[in-house]
């Protein structure tokens, strides 16, 4: 195998498996937008 082909194989399994930071960041986000939708819905509720 040839430098450049090992270099594409490691960048290709690279993206396609994310890092658990990358996860967890995406999972915090996720949560994040879920809580000010639900606080944006209740106070237009209350209000």
């Amino acid at each position: 195998m040839t430098r450049n082909a090992r270099r594409a194989r490691a960048i290709a399994i690279t993206q396609a498996k994310p890092d658990a930071r990358t996860a967890v960041l995406r999972y915090l986000m996720l949560a994040a937008g879920a809580t000010a939708a639900s606080l944006a819905l209740l106070l237009a509720h209350f209000l």
